[in-house]
């Protein structure tokens, strides 16, 4: 299995890259909004950063598969821009995902509070080559009385995934320097990127991170038996993600999700069953259990 980070520009890596192709992206960029980065101007005229954003989103639909997929995250102000930016790079438009949060609106003055970041899902061809449709068992509502008994659909409004957050419900998740603040702001969840890469790939498929920030993208993928590439610029950020594929975190295991999706008609094919066991003193290793009678294991 493939699962490279890569210190480099996405803009030069795509240029040359040859011989891949992506069967998902996920596209997670600095958001322009003036926050401090090593090695990026976050602070871009909105016309030079959205044609930046247009070149990166060409770059990856000629390096994808037929039916590839890419997952582009942005601030819900720029839903216009990013849907625009993708349809003029090649991609069709398929779904406009809304991920609520689950913390506290960001207050407004003079508009609405703010409680969700949007999530564009294209694919390079009228349909996705892969869509796995999950299904997801939510508790009860006050207003329900009965309980599914094959749970529902995943839609549109992703509620049930939690942000990673600067306060008490981050949990151990986000990766933090000493004094405990946060090392990256926006540090993706592994529940959200499970999500993401269980509905638009199969086993073995190729995942794409252009701006890999922490390697949440790899962690997961790794895990689900996806092969992945991710493209980090900062070195600091890179030698991190380097850290993080290596050293393994109880808060990285995406087994815990493994439930969620039981009532999906292909679970086992998509997500294989697995558990993390210790062979050496602080040393962790993935071992795959085959569900079969008498089944065997096989370690990666």
């Amino acid at each position: 299995m493939i699962c490279d980070i890569i210190n480099d520009d996405c803009v030069k890596y795509l240029t040359s890259n040859r011989k891949n192709h992506f069967d998902l992206t996920f596209l997670d960029p600095p958001f322009n909004q003036g926050k401090e980065y090593n090695s990026h101007d976050d602070n871009m005229h909105p016309k030079e950063y959205w044609d930046w954003m247009r070149n990166v989103c060409g770059l990856i639909f000629n390096a994808s598969s037929d039916g590839g997929a890419i997952y582009f995250m942005q601030r819900e102000k720029n839903v216009k821009e990013v849907i625009s930016v993708l349809e003029d790079s090649g991609w069709t438009f398929q779904n406009l995902i809304i991920w609520k949060k689950k913390t506290s609106a960001v207050p407004a003055n003079e508009r609405f509070g703010k409680h969700y970041q949007v999530i564009v899902f294209a694919t390079k061809g009228g349909k996705p080559g892969v869509f796995n449709k999950l299904r997801i068992n939510p508790p009860l509502l006050v207003t329900e009385k009965y309980s599914r008994p094959t749970g529902m659909y995943v839609t549109d409004v992703w509620d049930d995934i939690r942000e990673l957050t600067s306060g008490y419900f981050a949990g151990d998740e986000p990766i933090r320097h000493k004094n405990g603040e946060r090392f990256h702001k926006q540090q993706s969840p592994v529940q959200l990127l499970t999500r993401i890469i269980l509905s638009s790939t199969k086993i073995e498929d190729l995942v794409f991170d252009p701006f890999a920030g922490t390697g949440t993208t790899n962690i997961v993928a790794r895990q689900l038996k996806r092969n992945s590439i991710g493209i980090e610029k900062d070195e600091e950020n890179y030698n991190t993600i380097k850290k993080r594929l290596s050293d393994y975190r109880k808060s990285d295991d995406v087994t815990k999700f493994r439930e969620d999706y039981i009532f999906t008609e292909n679970l086992d094919e998509i997500f294989p069953a697995y558990e993390f066991e210790e062979r050496q003193p602080h040393q962790k290793q993935l071992v795959l259990f085959e569900k079969k009678a008498g089944y065997r294991k096989r370690n990666y």
